[in-house]
Parts: C-alpha cells; sequence; structure tokens
C-alpha cells in the first residue's frame, strides 16, 4: 500500500486542508514549534543475538560487551497534503553512531550505557497547521540511555527466560535537531526470550515517560508503551542469528492511543553473529505513517563480546568437581564408581574394615567380633596372651611378670639355669656357670643346629685311640648318651674323629677313625642303637685351628657329632662293638 512505508505528520484536522500556496508564503509569520527526539530506533544491549529485542545471556560472575552500531533512517518526520501528496521531509535522513557497552555480574544483573553520536541530520523547513517546523540543526551528540536489567526467570537457552529492567534516557541531545526531548524519559520495562532447538523468540513491554508534549495533530508524542518482538532461527553452532524483529509504540496520553500517527511500527530483517566478535546487519522500514516511522532503515554493527564460560565449582575443594562429585560438599578421593567418586575414602586406614563398621578408622587394624576392636591394630600382636596396652614387649612374646616394665617380654633366663638369657651361651638348654663365654649357661652336650654340641672335647690318650678314663670324658660322653635318649626323633649321627698336622695324612686319618670308633663303641655299650650312630675319621682334612700354634693344634684334635637326616650306612670294616 502506498502509504505504508511512509513516516508523517498528520496534519488532517481541517487547517491542514486550508493550506495552500499562498498560506505557505506567509510562513515567516508562523509560530515555531518545539522539536522532539524523533529516532524510534533503541538498539538492544551490546551482545544480544537481536537488533532491537534482548536474548537475555546475563551469564557469568563478570562479563562484558562493547561496541559500535551505525543507525541509518529515511525520511522519519515528513508532511503530506489531503490528496496524499508529498509535501515535505522536515527531518529527510538522520544516521547515528550507536557507541555502547555493558557489564554482567553476579549471573544475574546487567548495567548498560548507550552514546548515539550524530553522523548527519538532514531536511527542510515546513509549515503544518500554521505552525512552522525548522529544519534539523546541527548536534552531535543525541539522549544517552543509561540502563539496568536483572533476571527473574531461566537461563539463557532456556525455553523461556524473563527479566525486568530500566532505562532512563538523559536529555544530551537537542529538539532543534531533533535529537531529543529536552528532559528525562524512563522506560521500566518487562523482557523475555527463549529458545527451542534451532529457534528462538525475543519480546518485550515497557512503559516510557515521555513528560514533552510538542503538540502534534491528535496527541502524537507523550508518555507510551513501547512493545517489540523477534523471531528467528540459530545456525552455526547457535552463533549466527537470523530472523525479523518489529518495533512500536503507542501514544496513550491525549486520546493518541493507536492513531496512526502516533503508533509508529517498523519491521525489519537481521543477521547477527556472536561470539567474541559481535557483527551483524539489519534493514527494514516502516509498516505506516507514525511519526518517527522511515520509509527506510539500516543497521550495521560491531563490536566483541566476552564469552561465557561454564563456571567450574568445587565446593568442598577436593578438586573434583561439583558436576561428577558423588559427594560435592564433603572432601573426598577419585573413585572409578560414579557413586563414590568425590566422597570420603570408605576404608582410610585400607585395612579392609569400612570406617562405618571401623572402631579405628584412621589405624590400619584387623578384624574383630567384638565391635570395639573390630578395624584396631592387632590388641595382642606378638600373640603371648598379654594386651599390647600392658606388655612392656608388644612384638616379641613374653611372659607375665609382675613388673610393668618386663610384663610381657621374653623370660630373661628360658632355661632356668640362673644365668640370664643376654649372658647365657645356651639361653634354652640349662647348664652351669663358666668364665667361657662361649660356654656359659651351656650343658656339656646340647643339640643346636645340626649337630649335638659338646663344650668339653672327649680325651684320648696320646697316639692311641683310647679314651682316657676319668670323670671329664666319662662327663662329656655321658651328656651325649642324655641328648640321644632324650631326642628320639635324631634318627642317625655321624662321629667324625679330626687331628691336627702332627705326622703324615694316613696315619692321622686312620687315627681319627680310630678315635670316632672308640666313641661310637661307647656310647653303643651305654644303651644307644647302634643303628642311630656310625664314625667317620676324616683326619686333618678339617681343622678349626691354626696348625701352626699348640693352641690351634690343640683346637682341631676333636671329636664331633652330626645329626643326618638320611645318613649313609656305615663303610664296611666299621666294627659297633657292645
Amino acid at each position: 500500500m502506498k502509504s505504508a512505508r511512509h513516516l508523517c505528520l498528520l496534519a488532517l484536522a481541517g487547517a491542514m486542508g486550508l493550506a495552500t500556496s499562498a498560506h505557505a508564503q506567509t510562513a515567516p509569520t508562523a509560530p515555531a514549534a518545539t522539536g522532539f527526539g524523533i529516532n524510534r530506533h533503541n538498539p538492544a544491549e551490546r551482545g544480544s543475538n537481536w537488533f532491537a529485542n534482548e536474548s537475555l545471556d546475563l551469564r557469568g560472575r563478570f562479563r562484558w560487551a562493547a561496541g559500535l552500531t551505525f543507525d541509518y533512517a529515511g525520511r522519519s518526520l515528513a508532511a503530506y497534503n489531503v490528496d496524499d501528496s508529498f509535501r515535505g521531509s522536515i527531518v529527510s535522513s538522520q544516521s547515528f553512531l550507536h557507541m555502547g557497552g555493558n557489564v554482567i555480574f553476579l549471573d544475574r544483573f546487567r548495567l548498560g550505557l548507550n552514546v548515539p553520536f550524530v553522523v548527519s541530520n538532514e531536511g527542510a523547513p515546513v509549515i503544518v497547521s500554521g505552525v512552522s517546523y525548522a529544519a534539523p540543526s546541527v548536534r552531535r551528540v543525541a539522549d544517552v540511555r543509561l540502563s539496568a536489567d536483572v533476571r527473574l526467570l531461566g537461563e539463557y537457552g532456556d525455553p523461556l527466560t524473563l527479566a525486568f529492567g530500566t532505562q532512563i534516557f538523559l536529555p544530551t541531545g537537542s529538539q532543534e535537531s531533533y535529537t531529543g526531548d529536552g528532559s528525562v524519559r524512563v522506560q521500566p520495562r518487562l523482557l523475555l526470550s527463549g529458545d527451542a532447538g534451532i529457534f528462538a523468540y525475543a519480546g518485550r513491554i515497557g512503559f516510557e515517560y515521555r513528560p514533552t508534549q510538542a503538540g502534534f495533530p491528535a496527541g502524537a508524542t507523550g508518555s507510551e508503551v513501547a512493545f517489540g518482538a523477534a523471531a528467528g532461527v540459530k545456525l552455526l553452532e547457535r552463533k549466527l542469528t537470523i530472523g525479523p524483529e518489529i518495533s512500536g509504540s503507542t501514544v496513550v496520553v491525549d486520546d493518541g492511543a493507536f492513531k496512526q500517527i502516533s503508533t509508529p511500527v517498523e519491521a525489519m530483517l537481521g543477521a547477527r553473529y556472536v561470539n567474541r566478535i559481535d557483527v551483524g546487519v539489519a534493514t527494514g522500514a516502516g509498516l505506516n505513517r507514525g511519526i518517527g516511522s522511515p520509509t527506510a532503515r539500516l543497521l550495521i554493527t560491531i563490536g566483541v563480546a566476552q564469552p561465557y564460560k561454564k563456571p567450574i565449582y568445587d565446593r568442598d575443594k577436593d578438586n573434583i568437581l561439583d558436576g561428577v562429585d558423588a559427594c560435592p560438599d564433603v572432601p573426598g578421593i577419585r573413585s572409578e564408581e560414579p557413586k563414590y567418586n568425590g566422597c570420603p575414602d570408605p576404608d582410610r586406614d585400607k585395612d579392609t574394615v569400612l570406617n562405618v563398621a571401623d572402631a579405628c578408622p584412621d589405624e590400619a587394624g584387623i578384624k574383630s567380633e567384638d565391635p570395639k576392636y573390630n578395624g584396631c591394630p592387632d590388641p595382642d600382636r606378638d600373640r603371648d596372651t598379654i594386651l599390647n596396652v600392658e606388655d612392656a614387649c608388644a612384638d616379641v612374646p613374653g611372659i607375665q611378670a609382675e613388673d610393668p616394665k618386663l610384663n610381657g617380654c621374653p623370660d630373661p633366663d628360658r632355661d632356668k639355669d640362673t644365668i640370664k638369657n643376654e649372658d647365657d651361651a645356651c639361653p634354652d638348654e640349662a647348664g652351669k656357670p663358666d668364665p667361657d663365654p662361649t660356654k656359659n649357661g651351656c650343658p656339656m652336650a646340647f643339640v643346636k643346629d645340626d649337630q649335638i654340641k659338646i663344650t668339653e672335647q672327649v680325651k684320648f690318650v696320646t697316639g692311641s685311640a683310647a679314651i682316657v678314663k676319668g670323670p671329664q670324658s666319662e662327663e662329656v660322653l655321658l651328656a651325649i648318651v642324655k641328648v640321644l635318649t632324650e631326642h628320639a626323633d635324631i634318627k642317625k649321627v655321624r662321629v667324625e674323629g679330626h687331628t691336627d698336622n702332627v705326622g703324615g695324612a694316613g696315619y692321622n686319618k686312620a687315627l681319627s677313625q680310630a678315635r670316632a670308633t672308640s666313641v661310637m663303641n661307647w656310647l653303643v655299650k651305654r644303651g644307644i642303637d647302634k643303628t642311630r650312630i656310625y664314625a667317620k675319621g676324616l683326619g686333618l682334612e678339617k681343622p678349626v685351628g691354626d696348625n701352626k700354634t699348640e693352641e690351634g693344634r690343640k683346637e682341631n684334635r676333636r671329636v664331633e657329632f652330626h645329626i643326618e637326616v638320611d645318613a649313609p650306612v656305615p663303610p664296611e670294616g666299621e666294627k659297633v662293638v657292645r
């Protein structure tokens, strides 16, 4: 339709019909009108996906956005004759450079600033109804806008996000340049947006308190209700938004509501990409001849917008993020099992007894049927029936004692021979005191390792196999008999004869064999079963002392008793005599 893309002042209230060229010639005597802010484009906050509506991305503990928008509007204030012919453009074109920025904080709040600089402002004087409207003067700044918004419901990307905000327009523009009302304007508003897959929408409605009323026909200016809507699709990972927008307002004073002249409405189609950089373009036009509704609108925007980074939360400071922490308010440990990940260690002391049943959860212990000891350290580690708390030697089996310092400690005289263990060369065999530390507390014969040890040597007649008669030799041999009698588990004993190196090797070997046989026969005569014992002479083959000294040679002249598990049969020729 012809008038749908024109903006006008509807001076159709009679006086306009009387306007003639002659009347136009009286323009110099016509009273002058006062101007007002004519630009109807109110830019969205920086970082929005839309141009005139808000996408309400108020996420982040602290984020910012800033940029510039070039705004061109053609023939936004024009006059028409009664026959609908064009009469003249008071404002034939305006272009602005909106410099804007905002900060978002606490995931909910936003503060913004928009400063519109006037780039160009063209027009011509026109007389309407006997009133002279001057061409716009030069003024470099229009009304500066301050804004504050708070998110009430939902989050960016939800099907519905709701916010409330207020915009304040400061009178930094001028009425003469049609860039301001000369008074403060305030617009509280309700904002909504939402996403559904790739589809997105936005809407707004607000009331603008606008005290300046220029007195245009039919209540064309004054306080008004402002509204807007947008719908489109989000592409390129939801960073590019393409879709139409509609914006409008209607004056609600002096019966101006929803009259064409006081209800400018315009539509545009835009595309805007926001991801660190903020770039976009939109074009459109007015849908009627309301005041400020342009014949054409062009918007080009460029800026930067700090991207939102999802906060990393770890409330319990255990280095396991809340999103995967099964116990986000209690410090814990990592676990392959999701239901335990980030939870306290169920077995802190690693003793296989879970904390819930562990009476000592921070000290490794053992299982017990008694709940008060379950999971606690073994109360009797050395198993000597004396509890650790009373055991002075908790890791060494011992005996009870009246002295707390000795209670639970090993018996200081295990063999009860009155010689303390630390001084007793044979602490487990009762013996007699001896000035020789290697013999002190030892019996004359005793089992040690794989030998029957003797503390005194069997004496022989020099150069002979005859055992020296007397108590010393007999006492030693009787001690051997006693050991063999008490140890039925000893099945075989090898009696070894050894000599020093005096004489030839053959002679010494024969002598050592004879002496070992002599001892064997003595033991058999005293009741030792002949199958348990045999003799073997080794001569000078295995000395234990230094044959260069008398003392060493004395040590080498000896008889030894070796216990065998599987002893060989006595060599042929050896005789056992009863």
